[in-house]
């Protein structure tokens, strides 16, 4: 395996890690913080992509823009580009008072059905992206 792969399976294995959380904060009905670590989970899902094929440095947080960076690798990103718009804009607001109009608060917006469709968004980026190291990898291997 070499060190582009090393660095793709750490970001991806986080991403599968974060997945996890999403799942047990949607259940356990802390949907604002699902959401957030939902965006968490694809960003890093994306990086490892980018890692995989090279890149040593990846910046931003834009799942958006990281489909569109995977997109131009393989037009199976196509399909996320959508969702990751979706994803994106549990970046800010899902932690943060001041990113959503006063009196609310994060806790206390977010909703089930808001933590469902980030949950649903996020495990499709992760399954497409999981298909491309399947395929990007020493012997066909997931990294």
């Amino acid at each position: 395996m070499n060190a582009h792969q090393v660095e793709a399976k750490r970001w991806f294995s986080q991403a599968q890690a974060d997945l996890a959380v999403v799942r047990t904060l949607r259940s356990a009905g802390h949907y604002a913080a699902a959401c957030f670590h939902a965006q968490q989970s694809a960003e890093k899902a994306l990086k490892a992509v980018l890692f995989s094929q090279g890149s040593r440095v990846v910046l931003g947080y834009s799942v958006r823009e990281l489909a569109r960076q995977c997109e131009a690798l393989d037009p199976a990103f196509t399909k996320v580009v959508g969702e990751a718009a979706i994803l994106d804009q549990f970046y800010i607001p899902t932690r943060y008072p001041n990113g959503l109009p006063v009196p609310a608060v994060p806790s206390e917006t977010y909703t089930a059905a808001q933590a469902d469709a980030a949950q649903m968004a996020v495990e499709h980026v992760l399954c497409v992206v999981e298909a491309f190291l399947r395929t990007h990898t020493t012997e066909g291997r997931l990294i």
